[in-house]
């Protein structure tokens, strides 16, 4: 198991923190955006799918 002295050297996690924090925040971004654009696009489909309901009642 690691043990770190300090918390400096647990986030420069032996001279690699840049790349190990780096990697974490740009997966936390995607993983932000891939979110987003899930939820815009249900929202996209749930409208189109409810104008396309009152589109068949009128006719």
């Amino acid at each position: 198991m690691i043990y770190w002295n300090s918390l400096s050297d647990f986030l420069q996690m032996g001279g690699h923190g840049l790349y190990v924090w780096g990697s974490f925040a740009v997966t936390a971004l995607i993983f932000a955006i891939e979110i987003s654009q899930i939820r815009r696009q249900r929202r996209l489909v749930r409208s189109s799918v409810q104008g396309e309901s009152h589109a068949a009642e009128k006719n």
